[in-house]
């Protein structure tokens, strides 16, 4: 047992000094820092920054209106009326004095149309802007030709009212259901990528020890099944201190911006009303994901004999991996669906889809737990099965990257 420990401690301490964790765990760090900044970043970057558009109004009407309609809109474009001919207002503008150059003329229907001209048509903000503020000049005159007042336009104007609820009691409003899609959407990527590198990473350090023939010595000081589960549980370690990291960077970046973080990006994606149960379902999906996908990692990793076929001897498990996130990215969109909730029970699936579920509907006790039990299982079957292959797989050496040779490493294992 003893043995074992020092296995694990040397796994965990090996990779949590790692140049690979330290600077993935400060970007992601960072990441989070600057997503909580990213309006005062921009602003710094952009300052107060004004967009001038000379504008040759060939109606002599659209001009004011059309200033009028930018100021309402509070836009930091300013519009100047062209008082030079074309050549040298198109010379300002290649000279990047002026943001562009807007020609307002009447349609065969006596209604506004325009063309802008400019150095590149890339900047979408600013031609937006100027078609928002054109197309309500244009309703404007629309509406006084058909004399309708302003209230009969905004009527017209105006959307439907729809609106949606649901028959079964405690069903999640709509509202409730956008912010849960967006926390389940961002936790659904943190499970995905997370669960794929770590479980990448007990397949590396499997084929890493094996090709340097570390594997044979630490035969002799340890069982190889001890060595398995200390490299799992070990990188599984690593994950988790990395998510408390990046949890507390996030915790104590968004309480020092919470009042600055209030609508947007932090309302659209449902951060104001993330429970704690979402929080610690997504830790517990996290790891009962790992550790099922890190054993396949490790089985796998053991049958290899050179660190360059670990790639394609793992593909199958990758594709195991995705296949999961894109039901769960389906799903987000139809979380009821027949076809989500028989995957969400499909081991492989489970880690991200019951998530997905839990997350999104409220779902019976029994769900979620059911969805546990069987990952559970499958772990403590994956782990019986692993063991017996890795046992023998970390004896087979020369090319070995086929799946044919979990039966020779079983094989093995039965002789020893």
């Amino acid at each position: 047992m003893n043995n074992f420990f020092l296995m694990l401690g040397h796994s965990y301490l090996s990779k949590l000094k790692a140049k690979s964790f330290i600077i993935s765990t400060v970007i992601i760090a960072c990441a989070l820092v600057l997503l909580a900044n990213f309006d005062s970043v921009i602003s710094k970057f952009t300052g107060d920054e004004e967009s001038k558009v000379a504008v040759m109004d060939e109606t002599g009407q659209l001009y004011e209106p059309l200033v009028q309609q930018m100021k309402a809109m509070n836009s930091d474009i300013i519009l100047e009326p062209a008082s030079q001919s074309t050549e040298k207002i198109e010379e300002r503008i290649q000279s990047e004095e002026l943001k562009g150059l807007l020609v307002l003329s009447e349609s065969p229907d006596g209604l506004p149309q325009a063309l802008y001209k400019s150095n590149s048509l890339s900047d979408t903000s600013v031609t937006g802007e100027l078609q928002v503020a054109l197309q309500n000049v244009k309703s404007a005159q629309a509406a006084s030709k058909l004399e309708l007042s302003g209230d009969e336009l905004a009527l017209l104007s105006g959307p439907v009212a729809f609106e949606k609820e649901a028959l079964v009691e405690g069903a999640k409003s709509e509202e409730e259901l956008s912010q849960a899609r967006g926390i389940v959407y961002v936790l659904l990527f943190f499970i995905y990528f997370s669960v794929i590198a770590y479980a990448n990473m007990t397949a590396m350090e499997v084929a890493t020890e094996k090709s340097s023939r570390v594997m044979e010595i630490l035969i002799s000081s340890a069982s190889p099944v001890k060595q398995m589960f200390a490299k799992i549980i070990g990188i599984g370690l690593v994950g988790l201190t990395q998510l408390a990291v990046i949890l507390t960077v996030g915790y104590f970046t968004m309480i020092r911006k919470k009042d600055e973080l209030v609508g947007g990006f932090f309302e659209g994606f449902g951060f104001e009303s993330l429970s704690v149960s979402v929080v610690i379902y997504a830790i517990l999906f996290f790891l009962l994901g790992y550790f099922l996908y890190a054993t396949l990692a490790a089985l796998l990793g053991s049958l290899v004999s050179r660190i360059e076929d670990v790639q394609q001897m793992i593909m199958p498990m990758t594709f195991l991996i995705m296949i999961g996130f894109f039901i769960s990215m389906f799903g987000l969109g139809n979380p009821e669906s027949g076809f989500v909730t028989v995957t969400s029970y499909i081991p492989f699936f489970t880690p991200m889809v019951m998530f997905l579920r839990v997350g999104m509907l409220n779902l019976p006790v029994y769900e979620p737990i059911i969805g546990i039990v069987v990952m559970l299982l499958s772990i403590i079957l994956l782990g019986v099965f692993g063991a017996r292959v890795y046992r023998g797989g970390v004896l087979l050496y020369g090319k070995s990257n086929s799946f044919k040779d979990i039966k020779k490493a079983i094989d093995l294992t039965s002789k020893k």
